[in-house]
């Protein structure tokens, strides 16, 4: 089809004898047709248009669409274009499914090895050996007096088998509630996520996914380009194009030289109308998904392989990589509903400076590797000891001798042993962990959601909780983003409130009204308000909107002059942009001549006036002098009450010679000044209060704002991030680069770090010093730790500063799609307290995962000494491997989700925050888990050894194999299960609070849990039998173990008193990794996995390599210890995949 309709075009070259072929649905253009259109660039582009279409207006008429009114907001019209063009939306990359995520989890070495053994020790339970020689293999089935307990021995094997199935259903229900999760945020920024289209003539804000091929969509500065377009009409359009071609520099777009728009990329300058002529999978950036989606899996089979292969070279290649990405910056395509994970892996991989790692998943890291470690010793001991125990002692002592037919007797001995040792193993290693940090962060992220944070990377939260500086933009984050001009300076009079028109010569009036109508963007404009009494809405730029209003409290409209003068009849529009801080557009006069209206920041559009409006509307001369004048008598002073002043100015051109308009400096410049006005942006009414408690939980706040000096120190003043008699630093821009720069023009660290701890206010900034002033603060090597800083940025010129910074926030609501591309968290409701909310989040999530730490190694330490104690004095562990599954594993899931869903309190504001190198088990919770250890260990052993003279039982110890459960052993467990218990609400406390009950019902989840909890160990107790080694316990063991239980709590009081001050021998654990503990290449191997775990919930196991690597070297034993080497800390790791998963 698309190849005839190019023919028939071939027959007819001049556009005016060309007929339109009608196609598929009564469209005059293909979907190939298109597509082949959108491949070509430039000039070739343009003769195909005129060759195919004569002009665009041509292309719309195909397309049934008009450049000025749009499509017709019909249904059956829309809907018929998706089904022709296809739909504006990537598909995603199918999620795994639950039987997926359950084969991943059963990947776990340490569950491998605990089936195997049940496995074999069930086989072996149901093979007798012959009556007579029993006597000969010592007091192997001594004890098994009754034939049904004989029998039962399989039922261990069986409960071990059953309990890894339970850990394997919860671990893959909760990886799958984790990626649905994900998915869900993701579809929230895409629904977010609007573009500006004109329907029936009407300005419409629609979802990205509803645009189809024919609507003529509004482009302006900022914008991330949703899909392919042909130019219509545009302003000094600049594009990046950097995400599809890698070239950093702008490309210059329009209409007669180069007219094609793509998707993906981002609009650094001006504005524009563009026809849609491809979306979805049709668009530039959804044709490189769908070879990427294809490639997909095979690629990541190659990539597997070259990594074991090649490791060095990798490493080489990414540290090129991370030069090249230090240049470009990470620009990404249109995202769809979570596809583009291929296409962002490879963007990623291509051109991005990789962040750190966050604070609290590298000391994780470490901490699990130690844990780890730690475990493989005990276990391998335990069994070494037990099994040389029995050797000599069946052996040497008792002198027997191997029979053959003993040997699946004594095979059934070694496999107990190895499950004991493999038990010990599990209860070391803290399974719960990457649970408690994922439910942690996920439920903080489902929570921020209501406190107007949208995160987009999970770890910002946690890296919040530890910042140390804010860097905040004035207007919006600050202030309430509605402005009003308030004061206003005409006709050489200043009016401290809006003129009465009739004041005003008409000339003056006439001028005024024309440049504010004409000089700002058409789609700023002032709507009536929604409700009655509310006030007028302002739709579009709020400087202009203030312009607006004030042109309607002169009691005059812009609309009609608008209408006179449409907007593709303006002959140029010099856009506003950072360097500018001016826009300029020019109009063509009755009489053939040209008037360009300009405004902007008055001291920079003041030095290009040469003449001023006097109170008849004459020129008058306007020197240097009268400047500095007017600047003393008018301007400082409106920017002392805080007002930001804007300049409006024009120049007439005669007709005689048009003047180069390309020559900007030459243009805009000799004007005559019409008026200087004050806006007010009036200061959000929280946000003192908030930087207030910003300031007491040690964070410093600095404003940044492209404002006058005076303005911005007024504001600053009122919000209180100055106050009088301190000691700070206001700097403009230009004062800020000339302290911190060598005679060379090179930045040096020496002497910003000089400035910036003063620095509370960076005036008149450029993009660039936000920049600088981020790096140079987080680079900074002055204070006793590394600063983390935060950012809020609206802008497209925030991008770097936003990406340079640990956590960026971007504005939901006057945020440019660029900004929020490059932000960690989006606040959608634009406000300062949002921040704060976030950094209370922030220490949240890092205190659940120390209370967490603190419950879970108290239980580690106490199970590992009893197993191996009782392994080495008793031949048999007091505590059996299912008792063990049960405590570690459900209790540990459990006990995360208690410990990690407790809500923020504000006395996480009253301390200072951790910094980077605060190890995550501090002295207080040391001595919390050592203590409690001590109490836990000096119970169970009383019970172990004395237990059965206390309570008058029969003891359980040396109870040969497959011997009934003793109360003896059952008392023990039920013990140790209540101090578990009990320590969880001490647990809740981390800084040696005394009350552990305070907010306890606050958190539901919690109470619901530990009840919970109990009720079940009234079960296992009274009814698990065999399976769980139980018996059943009276009311009055059942209530000493109780008693002992609640001891805790008053033990937990006696620990509180102790001063921790007191303590010097205690250790810190859980430091970040040092800096001298890696080596370049493999800083640069992991960043580069870090970021593949980002894509995949699960692939954390490559990183791990580098961690176990040393581990492998220690380790020594059977060759199982070198796999579990290989693959205990995985399970660990999920923790630290989960953190950077979502964007």
């Amino acid at each position: 089809m698309g190849d005839m309709a190019n023919s028939s075009i071939e027959f007819h070259p001049k556009p005016q004898q060309q007929r339109e072929v009608p196609h598929v649905g009564g469209f005059g253009c293909t979907l190939a047709e298109l597509r082949s259109l959108m491949e070509l660039r430039g000039a070739e582009a343009l003769q195909k248009i005129q060759e195919a279409y004569g002009d665009v207006s041509g292309l719309c008429r195909r397309l049934k669409t008009s450049p000025t009114e749009g499509l017709a907001d019909n249904a059956n019209d829309l809907e018929k274009r998706r089904q022709i063009y296809g739909q504006n939306f990537i598909p995603p990359k199918q999620p795994k499914t639950f039987l997926q995520l359950v084969w991943e989890a059963l990947q776990d070495v340490t569950l491998i090895i605990l089936e195997v053994a049940a496995i074999v020790s069930l086989g072996l339970s149901f093979y007798a050996p012959p009556g007579e020689e029993s006597e000969a293999c010592g007091n192997v089935s001594g004890g098994a007096e009754d034939e049904g307990e004989a029998e039962a021995g399989w039922i261990e094997g069986a409960a071990i088998l059953l309990s890894v199935i339970c850990v394997v259903l919860v671990t893959a229900f909760n990886d799958w509630s984790k990626e649905k999760q994900f998915r869900g945020l993701q579809s929230r920024i895409e629904q977010e996520q609007k573009f500006t289209v004109i329907r029936n003539g009407q300005l419409l804000q629609v979802p990205v996914a509803a645009l189809v091929v024919g609507d003529i969509a509004q482009v302006k500065y900022g914008d991330l380009l949703p899909a392919d377009g042909v130019l219509i009409q545009g302003n000094d359009l600049k594009i990046d194009e950097s995400s599809l071609t890698g070239e950093s520099d702008h490309v210059r777009k329009s209409a007669d030289k180069d007219p094609m728009l793509l998707s993906g990329t981002h609009v650094m300058e001006g504005s524009g109308r563009m026809v849609v002529t491809a979306v979805g999978v049709n668009s530039q950036t959804g044709i490189i998904f769908t070879l990427l989606g294809a490639g997909g899996e095979e690629e990541e089979k190659k990539d597997k392989k070259g990594k074991q292969q090649d490791g060095a070279m990798d490493s080489s290649q990414t540290r090129a990589k991370k030069q090249d990405g230090a240049v470009a910056m990470e620009m990404q395509p249109l995202k769809s509903a979570e596809g583009g994970e291929m296409e962002e892996r490879e963007k990623k991989k291509a051109n991005v400076p990789k962040k750190e790692k966050s604070v609290l998943q590298g000391k994780l890291t470490k901490l699990a590797v130690q844990i780890g470690k730690a475990g493989l010793v005990m276990s391998a001991i335990t069994v070494i000891i037990l099994v040389l125990y029995f050797v000599i002692e069946t052996f040497v002592v008792d002198g027997r001798v191997w029979l053959a037919e003993c040997t699946p007797v004594y095979v059934q001995y070694f496999v107990k042993f190895f499950i004991i040792g493999v038990t010990v193993l599990v209860v070391a290693v803290p399974e719960g962990l990457p649970l408690a940090v994922t439910i942690s962060l996920a439920y903080s992220v489902k929570k921020m959601m209501k406190d107007n944070n949208l995160v987009r990377h999970l770890d910002a939260c946690e890296t919040m909780g530890n910042a140390t500086a804010i860097c905040s933009d004035k207007t919006g984050t600050l202030t309430t983003n509605r402005m009003t001009v308030v004061q206003s300076y005409l006709g050489d009079t200043h009016y401290k409130e809006i003129p009465a028109p009739s004041a005003l010569t008409p000339k003056i009036l006439d001028l005024l009204v024309h440049a504010i109508s004409i000089n700002s963007a058409y789609t700023t404009k002032i709507l009536p308000p929604e409700k009655e009494g509310a006030l007028p809405r302002q739709v579009g730029n709020k400087t202009e909107c203030a312009l607006l209003g004030f042109v309607l409290d002169l009691k005059r409209d812009f609309q009609p002059v608008r209408e006179q003068i449409p907007e593709d009849q303006l002959y140029k529009v010099y856009t506003f942009n950072s360097v500018r801080k001016s826009m300029s557009t020019v109009i063509r006069m009755p009489d053939g001549g040209f008037r360009l209206f300009s405004k902007g920041a008055s001291e920079i559009l003041l030095k290009k006036c040469t003449n001023i409006l006097n109170s008849n509307g004459e020129l008058r001369g306007f020197r240097p002098r009268d400047r500095d004048d007017m600047v003393k008598k008018i301007i400082e002073p409106m920017a002392c009450d805080g007002l930001r002043t804007i300049c409006i100015a024009y120049r007439d051109f005669s007709a005689i010679q048009e003047p180069d308009w390309d020559n900007e400096n030459e243009v805009v410049g000799d004007l005559t000044c019409i008026a200087v006005v004050g806006i007010e942006d009036p200061v959000r009414p929280e946000v003192p209060e908030a930087i207030r408690k910003c300031q007491r939980a040690g964070i410093t706040v600095r404003m940044v704002t492209g404002d006058n000096i005076n303005t911005a120190r007024a504001i600053a003043a009122k919000c209180g991030i100055i106050q009088p008699g301190e000691d700070f630093l206001c700097l403009e821009g230009k004062e800020f680069n000339r302290r911190i720069r060598n005679e060379k023009g090179e930045i040096e660290q020496e002497r910003l770090d000089k400035v910036w701890p003063k620095l509370r206010v960076l005036a008149r900034s450029s993009p660039t010093d936000k920049h600088t002033l981020v790096k140079g603060i987080i680079d900074s090597t002055t204070g006793e730790q590394r600063q983390v800083v935060a950012v809020t940025g609206d802008g497209t010129n925030d991008g770097p500063a936003l990406k340079k910074a640990d956590v960026g926030f971007a504005m939901g609501i006057a945020g440019t799609d660029v900004a929020k591309e490059a932000s960690d968290i989006i606040l959608t409701d634009d406000n300062f307290t949002s921040i704060v909310k976030a950094v209370m989040w922030g220490r949240n999530v890092y205190d659940s995962i120390s209370k967490f730490l603190q419950f879970q190694l108290t239980v580690n330490v106490v199970a590992v000494i009893v197993a191996f104690t009782g392994a080495c004095i008793t031949q048999d562990s007091p505590l059996k491997a299912v008792q063990m599954l049960w405590v570690n594993l459900i209790m540990d899931t459990f006990a995360s989700l208690a410990l990690a869903t407790e809500p923020p309190t504000e006395s996480l504001l009253l301390r200072k925050p951790y910094g980077r190198d605060k190890p995550l088990i501090s002295r207080t919770m040391m001595k919390n888990i050592l203590g409690h250890a001590v109490y836990q260990l000096t119970i169970i052993f009383t019970l172990l050894f004395v237990g059965e003279l206390f309570f008058d039982i029969d003891s359980g110890r040396n109870a040969p194999l497959h011997s009934p459960p003793s109360e003896h052993y059952t008392i023990i467990f039920n013990t140790f299960v209540m101090m578990q218990l009990f320590n969880e609400i001490n647990a809740r406390k981390i800084h040696g609070e005394r009350n552990v009950f305070d907010g306890i019902f606050s958190n539901p989840i919690f109470c619901t849990i530990v009840l919970g909890t109990f009720g079940i160990q009234i079960v296992i107790v009274q009814f698990g039998g065999k399976p769980f080694s139980c018996s059943p316990l009276s009311t009055e063991q059942w209530l000493w173990c109780l008693f002992v239980g609640v001891g805790e709590l008053v033990w937990g009081q006696v620990i509180a008193t102790i001063p921790t001050s007191q303590l010097k021998c205690l250790k810190e654990a859980g430091h970040g990794p040092g800096k001298d503990e890696m080596t370049d290449e493999e800083l640069a191997e992991g960043e580069e996995e870090i970021d593949h775990a980002e894509r995949e919930l699960r692939r954390g196991q490559i990183l791990w390599f580098r961690g176990l690597n040393r581990i492998q070297t220690q380790a020594t034993g059977p060759r199982f210890l070198d796999l579990v080497n290989h693959k205990i800390a995985p399970r660990i790791s999920e923790a630290c995949t989960t953190f950077s998963v979502a964007k």
